[in-house]
Parts: structure tokens; sequence; C-alpha cells
């Protein structure tokens, strides 16, 4: 994760460049209008301005720990596009990892509340002792759908879609065409629309990029995160990320949702779990399924 103060050109950069403020422990950022989802912000943008926040302030502390090796988040207020405040309490510096909390306000009113552990990830190629877990299998980017910004009746604007490029597997897109298969998954590749690379601190937006797997299920209204919780494994390799989203559980207004990132070797670079609020448009038209 970087802490500079270079100037970039690339829009996830710009939206989560911090300024200081005369307390040494918090900064001011302008909520970017660009990573939102209908009018509010996306979950995993804010946290990754939180983590970077957290990076500075282990800088301050005299720490190298810049990359977030686990985070939760927990969603209470969405805040609109414009300025915010992020204040961090460093609880602990290590040698292997430090922790840190920020908090993420607008107006007086706290809206999201991070709990990090930090370190320095290592590089891509490591290869892990032992995994449970394979690469998703997903057709060749050519032959994905990109998702577009704004929803084919025009209402509802996903202006994170124009951030990324996010080509799903044709074989679970068919909720686009209105014909949901009722598995609850997602299949496809993701990078971001201007060429920034994927590094560790993107990676905690593009881990929550996707739509809902829900939608797959069956149409619904906004589905809000309530929790998030990101783990990462390595940097990235260069190139589009392999991505699986899946719904495991839909209970009393509640889905759990499980992301997991593939970078282009194949190695995992990042998980992510997610419990958001839901209400189908019409819960007694769906189909029971167990997969």
């Amino acid at each position: 994760m970087s802490t500079s103060t270079a100037v970039t050109t690339f829009e996830f950069d710009k939206a989560t460049a911090m300024a200081a403020t005369n307390s040494p422990n918090t900064s001011t950022m302008t909520v970017d209008a660009g990573f939102t989802v209908g009018p509010k912000p996306n979950g995993g943008y804010l946290l990754a301005a939180a983590a970077r926040a957290a990076g500075l302030s282990l800088a301050k502390a005299g720490s190298s720990h810049q990359d977030a090796l686990a985070a939760s988040a927990h969603y209470l207020w969405a805040p609109d596009p414009g300025p915010a405040t992020i204040t961090t309490e460093v609880l602990r510096t290590g040698r292997s990892a430090s922790q840190v909390r920020a908090v993420i306000e607008q107006d007086g009113r706290r809206c999201v509340d991070v709990s990090l552990t930090m370190g320095t990830l290592p590089p891509h190629g490591d290869v892990a002792v032992w995994s449970s877990l394979a690469p998703v299998e997903v057709p060749p980017i050519e032959t994905c759908l990109r998702l577009p910004a704004v929803g084919p009746d025009g209402q509802f604007t996903v202006a994170i879609m124009d951030r990324i490029d996010l080509r799903l597997d044709p074989s679970c897109a068919q909720w686009a065409a209105g014909a949901p298969e009722g598995r609850g998954e997602l299949r496809g590749w993701i990078s971001f629309a201007d060429g920034r690379p994927a590094d560790p601190l993107s990676l905690l937006f593009l881990l929550d990029a996707l739509p809902p797997a829900t939608f797959d299920i069956g149409p619904s209204g906004w589905v809000p995160t309530l929790s998030l919780t990101a783990y990462l494994r390595a940097t990235p390799a260069p190139g589009p990320l392999r991505v699986s989203q899946r719904a495991q559980v839909v209970a009393g207004g509640r889905v759990d949702e499980v992301c997991e990132l593939w970078d282009s070797t194949g190695q995992l670079v990042g998980q992510a779990t997610q419990l958001a609020a839901i209400r189908f448009a019409d819960e007694g038209a769906l189909a029971p399924y167990s997969g």
C-alpha cells in the first residue's frame, strides 16, 4: 500500500487520497461519487480508504506495516459523496503485525468502524503451504460479458462499474436478462478500467465490487452491507483477477456472501465474507435451492 503524496492519474488513488489535519490521528478525504452504488459509496471502497489511513498512522508511528492482512468493517451509516474524516488509533505495533482501529465519520456521525491487522504481504508466487481451495474456472475474458453502469431500465446507476472492468461468465449472468438460475453464484474477471494495476490496497475494494450474488436467485431491492471481513494473502501478479462470489444462506432478511480473488498465476490473493440485508421482490415465487 502506497502512502506517497505523489500526483497520480488513477481514479482509485484520487478517490482514496488523504489530507492531514491538525490532529495527528485524523485525516480528511472526499468520498468520491465515482465509487458509489446508486447514491451511496461502495463498502469495499470505504474499507480501502480506512486501510490507507491506517497505513499512514503506522508510518507516523515508525512501523513499516502498510498492507491490511485482515480487516473487519461494520457499516453503521452510509455517508454521502463529499467531505469525511477518518480517525485512527494505533492499538499495537509489532514485528510481524500491527493493529489499528479506524473510524470514518461525516457531519459528526460515525459511518464505518474498522479493525485492521496490518503487516507486509508476501510477493506473488509465494506458494501456500496447504490449501483446500482451487482457482475458480472462468471462460476466456474475451468471451465474458462486461456489466454496464446503468441498468436496462435506466433508473439505477452503479458508478463503480465505470471504474472497473468486470466481465462475468455468461453462464452465471442470465439474471441480467431477467432469467436468474437460482445458484446464487457469480464468476468472472475483474480489473480497473483505467489500467491501474491491482495491489494490496485495491484488493479491499475489488473484493466488494461485484453485484450481489443473490441477483442469480431473484430480483431484490438494495442489498446493503452490514459487515465485511477481508483477508489478503499476497501481492497480486500483473493482469486481470479471476473473481468468484457466492451466496451461502438467505434467511431472516439477511444473506452472507463469500468472495475470492485469484491473480493471473492462479494464486489466491484475497478473500472476503460479508453479511448484508436483503428483501426479494417476491419471496413467495422463489424456488427452494440447495447446492
